[in-house]
């Protein structure tokens, strides 16, 4: 049997893989990757962007509207890391360090790692020198708390020689986004909940909500995640995640909770659906997110209240579904289906 074809991508100026034929075309679909995303695999005389790959190229559209990433700024600040994304439904992110290096995640989320890495639980979200002061470093652990996550995060720092590996899974079915601040203007609005990891010297804060009405039905409350600097880090989402690119003045409604990310240029505000039938019986809560540009947002296709709300009902002794599926009304007419709202 034939070996699998590897490839190699450029993201961000990281270089990543090696990933298969299937991967990229995931990564393209999702946003992750463009048409100028330079790609390399045994037989090529050098890089090439993706759209002048044979193998790719008839995956694009002839008239591609997506605008290209900005280039990189040179000289980061945060550490360089490079990594290769795993799995499809159940993915995972493995990060590549050179010793000294470090990347910083949410306790609990790392999956494994090489003995070359050494790990230290630190107060606030690691973006900080060594030798801030108390203050600064307190403010950050409470922006922390104020988004509903622990006081602490965990460091994972090569301390060995050569390369070393450390990975971290995602908490449900879904897409890991990785996101290179740089390219993205330096800082980026997203869920509470959708942090994963990144590279040390990217800071966690908080984001307010300046308007009553978004902050009260907009689904994500008054605080949502800033995630600010100029290195490269990953966001969880559910299901498949749909990028889009906003124009100056264009509009776009979707579910408040389908809403995972978005640059601060977007304009989020909340609408009532109109009509009181609509509102009461349509299935679709009162209020969905208004979201204007220009600049891109990022919707996830499950979110993780609309899985656990299915997961409730799916259990006789706490929701009502399971009681129902076997009852002659269900079945004959799926009468229990319209009572209960399904």
């Amino acid at each position: 049997m034939a070996a699998m074809q590897t490839w190699y991508m450029v993201i961000g100026g990281h270089q990543a893989g090696p990933v298969s034929r299937e991967e990229i075309l995931a990564n393209l679909r999702n946003g992750t990757i463009n048409e100028d995303t330079l790609l390399f695999t045994a037989g090529m005389g050098n890089w090439t962007p993706l759209k002048e790959v044979p193998d790719f190229g008839t995956f694009l559209p002839a008239d591609p509207t997506r605008a290209p990433l900005p280039p990189v700024v040179p000289g980061r600040q945060a550490h360089e890391i490079d990594f290769r994304i795993f799995g499809t439904e159940m993915q995972f992110v493995e990060i590549e360090l050179d010793p000294g290096e470090s990347a910083v995640a949410e306790a609990g989320a790392m999956m494994y790692m090489t003995p070359g890495i050494q790990l230290e639980t630190i107060f606030g979200d690691g973006s900080r020198p060594s030798g801030s002061g108390f203050m600064s470093t307190l403010l950050g652990a409470g922006k922390r708390l104020l988004t509903g996550e622990s006081l602490f995060m965990t460091v994972f720092t090569n301390q060995g020689s050569g390369k070393q590996r450390v990975a971290f899974g995602a908490p449900y079915p879904g897409t890991i986004l990785p996101m290179d601040l740089a390219a993205l203007g330096g800082h980026l609005i997203c869920q509470k909940d959708s942090f994963l990891c990144a590279a040390r010297g990217v800071s966690i804060g908080i984001a307010f909500q300046r308007k009553i009405g978004v902050g009260l039905f907009g689904g994500e409350g008054f605080i949502m995640q800033r995630l600010e600097g100029d290195g490269l880090c990953f966001a969880h989402a559910g299901g498949t995640v749909q990028p889009l690119d906003l124009a100056a003045g264009e509009t776009l409604r979707v579910d408040t909770g389908c809403l995972v990310a978005l640059q601060p240029s977007v304009q989020y505000d909340i609408q009532f659906v109109g009509g009181i039938k609509t509102a009461l019986f349509g299935g679709e809560g009162l209020f969905y997110a208004a979201l204007t540009g220009p600049g891109k947002v990022w919707l996830q296709s499950l979110p993780f209240s609309r899985l656990a709300d299915r997961i409730y009902k799916a259990i006789p002794s706490m929701g009502r579904g399971s009681s129902e599926e076997g009852s002659i009304l269900n079945r004959a007419f799926g009468l229990g289906r319209v009572i209960d709202g399904d």
